[in-house]
């Protein structure tokens, strides 16, 4: 049974993952170039200045993207590669790569899918208090508006920012993540209304500025719990552990009211597709949090096309009998990815169908995909059946959402290729692609050339073992 007719199959990367060539042509540095260099903050002792030196062989990736029949490709631009002090003069040479990047994309026929930020944060603005700054979000509409200038002659598809739960959070709070900060709560809320003012903003001089008729989105973590049974009382259960921000909430399922503004999905949607803080979440965080106007709200709640959902696993939920969330303990022995994270199919049916029923907006999955335990064989390929298996289920799963009335448009795996996976450096391997670091050869593995099948039949061959 095929996928609705335009149903966009794809893939994902991002800049500071991928491309290398830190520091050359012009280019200014990003907090993840300075978190590198801290004792300790990679798993590896890793950096991104080679990654996969996408930035010299950005005609080599698109080729093989073209032979799996990518029909659109997730990239970010590197916001201190166009502007290396964050604002001001644009850097020319970078500017170049990204102009050289799409049309190569579209002499290819695959669709380029623009996220604006994806992380990699100019190292000068963070040197001026970056997020904290009540000018960052300024900062990023100016950003905004030198690239929509540059590229929507040819970019019509959007993204703003991903995973603002991820960089604030990880970034900001837990110091996991660059540039490595343990904010307070109330400093940690601040950063996070900028962010949101950030989004609105963009939205805006997309809009604005454009050259042709864009499609907007955005790519927050989608918390999902998928529930145990088709019980309504697990239904609602799982629906009330997505929606709800509270200390109670929260402690119920392990986690603590700090850590839920960066767990959470209300926060960082609710303002965007629905006008307003989550009000249970206000309660919760009481005087922590910032001052804001209605003006504020208004410009955060710009209208936005699409959702984006990055998730990749999930727990399985139940009603427990006291009236709370209950999340099921794995079976022994379950499989779980390299990246410790356990496959629950599952959430790419429920998480678009509730996401769906409470923002009444198209979703797209931007990010879903796997680690693996990949190396080349004797055969000087590279088989990685547990991949294709967990695609398949997934892709079924959400097949049976479109099935039931979910507008989903899209599937985008994380990612492309392999890459520097952040704080885990080197050690993770989440590639359709194989690449090897040392020699820097891509190796489509058996997922690639399994998913351009999939592709080419619009999903039919999933029907066959």
């Amino acid at each position: 049974m095929p996928f609705p007719k335009d149903f966009v199959w794809a893939a994902s990367a991002a800049s500071y993952q991928i491309e290398g060539a830190v520091g050359q042509d012009g280019a200014g540095l990003s907090v993840w170039d300075t978190f590198c260099t801290k004792p300790g903050a990679i798993l590896t002792g890793d950096d991104g200045s080679v990654a996969c030196d996408h930035y010299h062989r950005y005609k080599e990736d698109v080729a093989i993207m073209k032979q799996m029949g990518l029909k659109a490709y997730r990239l970010s631009i590197s916001w201190p590669r166009v502007l290396p002090d964050g604002t001001g003069k644009p850097n020319e040479k970078g500017l170049a790569f990204y102009d050289a990047l799409i049309d190569e994309l579209i002499a290819a026929g695959i669709e380029p899918y623009v996220t604006l930020f994806h992380w990699d944060y100019p190292q000068q603005l963070f040197l001026k208090d970056g997020w904290l700054n009540p000018k960052s979000s300024d900062w990023f509409a100016e950003y905004t508006k030198l690239i929509i200038e540059r590229l929507s002659d040819r970019v019509k598809n959007w993204i703003t920012l991903n995973e603002p739960q991820c960089f604030v959070g990880l970034g900001h709070m837990d110091g996991l993540h660059a540039p490595g900060l343990k904010l307070a709560m109330p400093d940690a809320l601040v950063v996070a209304h900028n962010v949101l003012l950030a989004h609105g903003k963009a939205v805006r001089t997309i809009r604005e500025h454009a050259k042709q008729t864009p499609t907007v989105g955005y790519a927050p973590v989608a918390v999902i719990h998928t529930p145990a049974t088709d019980s309504p009382g697990d239904i609602e259960a799982c629906k009330k552990a997505m929606f709800t921000v509270s200390e109670a909430t929260w402690k119920e399922i392990g986690n603590d009211i700090q850590s839920s503004l960066f767990r959470n999905n209300t926060w960082w949607m609710d303002p965007i597709f629905l006008g307003h803080y989550p009000q249970n979440a206000l309660a919760a965080y009481g005087d922590n949090m910032c001052a804001y106007s209605q003006t504020d709200m208004d410009i955060i709640s710009e209208k936005v096309d699409f959702l984006g959902l990055n998730s990749y696993f999930g727990p399985r939920s139940k009603l427990h009998e006291d009236g709370n969330i209950q999340n099921l303990p794995d079976p022994t022995g379950h499989v779980h990815t390299t990246m410790d994270w356990p496959r629950n199919p599952d959430i790419l049916y429920w998480g678009p169908k509730f996401f769906y029923e409470r923002y009444n907006v198209p979703i797209v999955i931007t990010e879903n995909g796997m680690a693996n335990m990949d190396w080349v064989h004797f055969d000087g390929q590279v088989h990685d059946p547990q991949r294709i298996d967990y695609i398949r289920r997934h892709l079924l799963r959400l097949r049976d959402t479109i099935d039931d009335g979910v507008d989903v448009r899209g599937y985008f795996y994380w990612s492309i290729m392999d890459n520097f996976e952040w704080w885990h450096g080197y050690s993770q391997r989440f590639g359709l692609v194989f690449t090897d670091y040392e020699t820097l050869k891509r190796i489509p593995k058996d997922s690639a050339k399994w998913y351009s099948q999939v592709i080419a039949s619009n999903g039919e061959s999933l029907d066959k073992a």
